[in-house]
This record gives structure tokens, sequence and C-alpha cells, in this order.
């Protein structure tokens, strides 16, 4: 969603490889070794997030290949193709591309890139960082891949996140909860298990974050329970595998990074999640909260019920929801209201030349918005919302560069609507002959 979410627009072209070659300085990043060579190093990093599609991205190669080799020995230049490792992208907040990061003296908290696109720019930008990494240090304070461990992976701290399951709560905790549960069988004696410890940890800890504790990570030493053992037929350390109520478990047979293990979790979180709700905008707090506590929030303007009758509005509003459910994973915000309810909307969002039913999808963060062109039907919100989801959607600033003000209403009630009721005229003095012969 690169131009709606305030990144740079890129151009749709034929070609889907990756931009970088072996023989380059740039090291092709991805979740199999963006721990190991970022996250665990010393290293002050660039790392660039683009998608081979992109335009702007294709005119960055050859000024990024050429910071790579300047800084060659000195600062590391990295890229990730964001459009194949959306976990990855995904992981930092990736919105647009190209994007760029610094991964400096706290890994785990990588600053945005804001300079200027050519060679000189990123070189500048890159010696700057690091004389900061390096005044870091003779403060005093962790750098690199300690840091990177103290504050991510090795931390004591992070550990209060993975919980410690047994023989007596298993059942309680796991089974009967509704939560997504990853669990670890190990044993203390496993050099495996010792290195998936740290990435288990900082796992549970930015997976509590993100997923508010509904996809949750636990480990079992199987040397101890080992009715737990028995039951789940544990045979090699470590052993992980996923929990949903009323399922079977299943085995985990993904990366043992971090970034491998959040990935899946929310993979897990997005698929056990129920479609979002669709919400009628009666007053500000709605908007509000809706908008400024997702990434997007679509609005639909539906026709005034006088217009539609009840069956016609909740034939909008099943589309609606049909839509909500097939991009549930996004974790949009969704909102409806009625034609000539909110005419500050409207007018900001410029809906009124576009008739009704009308939609459009805001990002409160920018203040940018899209409208829906197409039509308002399973078929036309789909394709609105996937162009939107790859940053082919045209979009434009809020009106008045701000959320407009809302107006408190009433919820509709599901019934039809009803015409206003007209005060009689009493014409029961008057004789109509009377005024004829009047006229005559």
């Amino acid at each position: 969603m690169q131009s709606f979410l305030g990144a740079v627009a890129c151009v749709l072209v034929l070609s889907v490889q990756g931009l970088y070659s072996p023989s380059d300085d740039v090291v092709d990043l991805s979740p199999s070794n963006f721990d190991r060579e970022v996250m665990q190093s010393d290293s002050l990093w660039l790392v660039e997030f683009y998608a081979p599609w992109c335009g702007h991205c294709q005119r960055l190669v050859p000024d990024w290949k050429k910071a790579a080799t300047a800084l060659k020995g000195i600062v590391k230049v990295g890229a990730v193709d964001a459009d194949q490792h959306k976990s990855l992208g995904g992981q930092y907040g990736v919105r647009g591309f190209p994007t760029i990061k610094i991964f400096g003296s706290n890994k785990n908290k990588p600053e945005d890139y804001q300079g200027g696109r050519s060679s000189q720019a990123i070189v500048d930008a890159a010696i700057n960082a690091l004389r900061s990494l390096v005044k870091d240090r003779m403060a005093g304070k962790s750098g690199g891949s300690d840091q990177s461990r103290q504050s991510g992976s090795g931390g004591g701290a992070s550990k209060k996140d993975v919980v410690e399951l047994t023989d007596d709560n298993f059942d309680q905790t796991v089974l009967n909860s509704d939560d997504v549960w990853m669990v670890e069988f190990f044993a203390p004696w496993c050099g495996h298990c010792k290195n998936l410890e740290p990435e288990w940890a900082a796992a549970a800890t930015e997976l509590k974050e993100q997923t508010k504790g509904k996809v949750r990570l636990g480990a079992v030493d199987a040397t101890v329970h080992q009715v737990l053992a028995s039951r789940y037929g544990i045979r090699g350390f470590p052993t992980i595998k996923v929990f949903r109520k009323g399922e079977d478990p299943e085995d985990y047979e993904g990366g043992r990074s971090r970034s491998d293990i959040v990935a899946r979790a929310l993979d897990l979180f997005s698929e056990n999640a129920p479609p979002p709700e669709l919400l009628e905008m009666l007053n500000e707090d709605v908007l509000k909260k809706t908008c400024e506590d997702h990434q997007l929030c679509i609005i639909a303007v539906l026709p005034h019920i006088l217009d539609t009758g009840a069956s016609g509005r909740n034939g909008y509003l099943e589309v609606m929801m049909k839509m909500a459910e097939k991009y549930k994973k996004k974790m949009w915000g969704w909102l409806w209201t009625e034609a000539g309810a909110q005419m500050e909307l409207e007018t900001s969002l410029g809906i009124g030349g576009f008739g009704y039913p009308a939609m459009a999808a805001i990002n409160a963060r920018k203040m940018k918005f899209a409208l829906l062109k197409g039509s308002f039907s399973e078929t036309g919100i789909h394709e609105f919302l996937r162009d939107l989801s790859v940053g082919r959607g045209s979009t434009a600033p809020v009106g008045g560069g701000a959320l407009p003000k809302i107006n408190a209403v009433e919820p509709w009630d599901g019934k039809d609507g009803e015409l206003p009721v007209e005060d009689d005229i009493d014409l029961s003095d008057v004789e109509l002959d009377d005024l004829g012969k009047d006229e005559l």
C-alpha cells in the first residue's frame, strides 16, 4: 500500500526478479539469514526493503550498489525483497517501497532513513550514523549484537513472556484457552534448545504486543514433565507444536529465528481472528478510534433508507461484511454511515460527485484517502482494496488535513424508513360552494 501509506508510489512492471545479484556488494537478506547477518552483528547496517516491480526501487538500484561498494568494510548494506518476504517487511512496519532503515546501536529499534536517494546522500547518512554508534560506545552504551541480545533475545526480562507449562497446568492453560498457543518441548541439555531459547523469548515478547496476547508462546521441560511429552509423542528436541482450541495439535516446521516464529504466529493470529466489526458511524469517537487504531479505515456512505429500504441496506452491509472477512488479515477498520448524515465527512472525501453508495479508504496517520471508482459490489470493492494493497490506488489528502467533525446520530433500527408525517389541514369550516359563488 505504498503510495497510499505515505511512501512513494511504484509503477507495476513485468519483471518480478530480485534487483540485486550475488556479485553486488549489497547483501541479499531474507527471513532465513536476517537475524544472523543483521541482528546478531556488531556492524552498522543500512537495509533497503523493496519490491521488484517498484519503479522507484528500480531507479535506486545503481545508487544503492554504488553506496554499498563505497561503504564496503565500513558499513554493511543489504536489501530485502519485501514483496517476497512479506513477514520480514511486516515485522519492521514497512508500508511502502523503497523503505530504508538504519540498524545501529539498538538493533531492535532501527531508525528510518529520511535522506536523499543519491549514493552520496546515502553514504553521508551512513557515516553520520556510524559516528553516533561510536559515540554511544565511547559513552559506555552497548551496541551491535550485544545490545540486540540484551534488549531482544537474551535479556532475562523477555523470558517472562514465555509461559512455563507443566503436567499440572497444561490442560487448563493451553487446551481450555481461546488463544492460539505455540509450545516448545525442550530438554535442558539440548544444544539446539539452548540456541532457540533467546529467539523464542524475543518472539514471545514481540507477539504479546502485536497480537494483544492472543497468540502465546509456552515451553515444556520434557525431561521433567514426561506425561505431556508422552501424550504428544515427543521424540526429539526441540519440538514445537501449535495448539488451537477444539483442534488437534499440529507440528511447527518453520525456521527457528525470531522473525520466522513471529511470521508464523501472525499468520495463525489472522487465521483465528473473527472478521472485523462493521460499525455504524454514530459519533466522533467511533470514527477516531476506528481510524486511529487501524492502518486503514474503510468507510461506506450508503443511500438514504427511504431510497433502499431495509432489504437494500442490508444487501450493501452484507457485501461489506464479506469484504471485511476476505481482508481480515489486513486488520483494517470498517465503518458505514447514511448519505447526508455526515456532510463534512462527505465533503472532505469528495464523495458527493460519485453518488451513493460510495466508499473511501482513509489512512489517518498520513491523512490521505482513496475513493472507490468502480461498482459497489464484491468484485468492485475487491479490485479497489486489492489495488490499494499493492500500491496502485490513486490517493488525495483528506480535506482540511484532519478527520472531519462528526455529528452524533441515532443508530439505525433495522427497519424501513418512514416519510415525515405532515400536519392535516382541517377544511371542515370551509364551504366550497360559497367560495365558488364568490368567485363568480
